[in-house]
């Protein structure tokens, strides 16, 4: 239902992820919204890596929520503010992903919606029925 290619004549993916995603047949999708480094008890951790590894998490628990992990995922969407966060990012979402390659987009922002916000993912998942 889902192939994820990168095809001749296109540079190969400079991390773990795929170029590009194939949804076919029936089933269903689900699109998350940003996820960012926040507990359920409304806490944010002041180092990146802790941000990084909460918004995963929160990513998975709402997945899991739909009957979905991360071999599911389509696409990801990740905004960082600090270019430093790259290294850590890619290890934490290699991690999470499970050795999946979904297709990805990692921006460098100046800001997100709270000043100590660092990191927020957003993901679009499919499971075929």
């Amino acid at each position: 239902m889902i192939t994820f290619s990168n095809p001749p004549g296109v540079l190969a993916p400079a991390s773990r992820y795929s170029h590009a995603a194939l949804v076919e047949g029936p089933g269903r999708r689900l699109v998350l919204s940003g996820q960012v480094g926040i507990a359920p008890d409304g806490t944010i951790p002041d180092s990146g890596e802790e941000q990084i590894a909460l918004a995963l998490a929160n990513l998975r628990k709402l997945l899991a929520a739909h009957g979905m992990g991360p071999a599911q995922i389509v696409k990801l969407t990740v905004f960082l503010t600090d270019t430093a966060l790259v290294a850590p990012w890619r290890a934490a979402r290699d991690l999470a992903m499970e050795g999946h390659a979904p297709t990805s987009t990692l921006l460098i922002v100046a800001g997100l919606a709270h000043p100590r916000f660092v990191v927020e993912v957003e993901a679009e998942a499919f499971a075929a029925l």
